[in-house]
């Protein structure tokens, strides 16, 4: 780290001082809202959604507290960086809290959850996970590419891709991908990342298993994502995607069952194709 100045210093703190008022404020506002939950469980779900957005901002002011550093002292503020992870994380958490966190299932297994944020129309769902999107992309790039943290970025992205479906209403999306809906648009500028978060975890998981831990659960794991994109693509199409979706993950499969025997391994169980089980919406 480059040898700080006193006055470099006093610049600094300086300029972050309204950014850790801000700071303070939300984690404040975090602690009242979370007894509050506790207190009274009514209305639970949008107050967590509002602590997710808060987990956002949060996260964007850490950020910020990192590029001033980088500015003024020539230096990450390591400190910033992990609490803007930290913060990312507890917005995932707060969300899954509410739609669940469950990475291939039938709509059904979770529907329920999500009578808790019905005043959420489709716009602001997807703008959250837009917003999520975001910071996790910006806290990437603030690390930079030899971070200790690229391959703990990967579950921080699975379990957003996770989110990002759970909270779509998919009986909602059925009818809202008719033109003539008024909720048209945001519903399938949402399908269209859902189905991207899941395609690119799939393969980040893949790119784990192969570069870096060689540990079957992770494949097994980006195997699970790619099958949620199966079922997805069964219940809202194309066809064609859903085909293409399925003849990848019958040779993920057989690639996970060779490197199994290979390393005289117990196979985990294989994903199969239930066209039954996919037609619930």
């Amino acid at each position: 780290m480059p040898k700080t100045s006193s006055i470099e210093l006093r610049r600094y703190l300086e300029r972050i001082g309204s950014f850790n008022q801000v700071i303070a404020e939300l984690l404040s506002r975090e602690k009242e809202t979370m007894s509050q939950i506790r207190q009274d469980s009514g209305e639970a779900g949008m107050k967590r959604v509002a602590l997710a957005d808060d987990m956002l901002s949060l996260t964007s002011n850490y950020i910020i507290v990192n590029g001033i550093s980088l500015a003024v002292l020539g230096a990450k503020n390591e400190e910033a960086l992990n609490d803007a992870r930290k913060s990312l994380y507890k917005c995932i958490i707060y969300l899954e809290k509410v739609v669940s966190n469950y990475v291939d299932a039938p709509f059904s297994d979770y529907e329920e959850k999500l009578a808790g944020i019905a005043p959420l129309d489709a716009a602001a769902r997807y703008l959250l996970v837009r917003k999520i999107g975001l910071g996790i992309q910006l806290l990437e790039d603030a690390y930079g590419d030899k971070t200790k943290w690229r391959w703990s970025f990967v579950e921080l992205e699975g379990r957003f891709a996770a989110v990002a479906k759970n909270i779509m209403d998919l009986k909602k999306a059925v009818v809202n991908t008719d033109p003539r809906s008024p909720e048209y648009e945001p519903t399938v500028y949402h399908l269209r990342l859902i189905k991207k978060l899941l395609s690119q975890t799939a393969d980040r998981y893949r790119e784990k298993y192969e570069l870096s831990t060689k540990n079957i659960e992770d494949f097994n794991t980006g195997i699970h994502f790619l099958s949620a994109l199966r079922r997805l693509y069964s219940v809202l199409g194309p066809r064609e995607e859903t085909e293409m979706t399925k003849k990848k993950l019958d040779i993920w499969n057989a690639k996970l069952e060779a490197d199994v025997r290979k390393n005289l391994m117990v196979p985990p169980k294989r994903i199969r194709d239930e066209d039954d089980s996919d037609n619930e919406a």
